[in-house]
């Protein structure tokens, strides 16, 4: 992907699609990247369809608009497909990413013939084995980190430790299944990852 990562991320309200994109910019900028992680402000009712932003880059950002044409789309909720055009603008050589215990093939023919990378996770299933509950946007972080390199694995979750000791300082167990929610990540995308370098070889 390009030097400057473009990041659209659909979700619906209440899941944390609007966090996940502040908490990715945050754990950026401590690396020492150039930031923006906004929402798209709108009538953010829980359940309605959100949209999220996040632009991460090596150089100062100088635009501050939506952005249209994205590297990666993050889809927190796969109902959505059926709604909204995940993959509209998406470039060809991005990818999206899809919260679902669907296939990549069970989940193509809803993408509107995009021809680029696709990726499911079950980020509710390993929320739940982690965190005994439904939160999908600490296995969507690491995953839109897996998929675009943004930042080293190790930085990003030496960072998102930081981040979660500070937020939930007086629950450690809800620190530790954070963090093995990311860890899990990683290992699936990880293995889905090269098995694509080897069909491209």
């Amino acid at each position: 992907m390009s030097s400057r990562l473009e990041i659209r991320w659909h979700g619906r309200g209440g899941q944390g699609a609007k966090t996940a994109a502040l908490l990715l910019a945050d754990a950026a900028f401590q690396t020492g990247c150039y930031v923006q992680g906004f929402p798209e402000y709108g009538p953010e009712r829980m359940g309605a369809p959100i949209t999220a932003y996040n632009r991460i880059s090596s150089e100062p950002i100088r635009v501050h608009s939506n952005i249209y044409t994205p590297n990666l789309v993050m889809v927190a909720d796969e109902t959505l497909l059926h709604s909204v055009d995940v993959t509209a603008g998406l470039k060809r050589d991005g990818a999206v990413i899809i919260n679902t215990p669907k296939t990549r093939k069970e989940i193509l023919p809803l993408l509107n013939g995009y021809k680029g990378s696709v990726y499911t996770i079950d980020a509710r299933k390993i929320s739940e084995d982690t965190l005994g509950k439904n939160f999908p946007n600490s296995p969507m972080l690491a995953a839109a980190v897996a998929v675009s390199g943004v930042m080293e694995k190790e930085a990003f979750l030496k960072e998102m430790r930081g981040l979660f000791e500070h937020k939930f300082a007086k629950k450690p167990e809800v620190i530790e299944g954070n963090m093995q929610a990311l860890h899990q990540t990683f290992a699936v995308l990880e293995e889905a990852l090269k098995m694509d370098m080897k069909k491209s070889a």
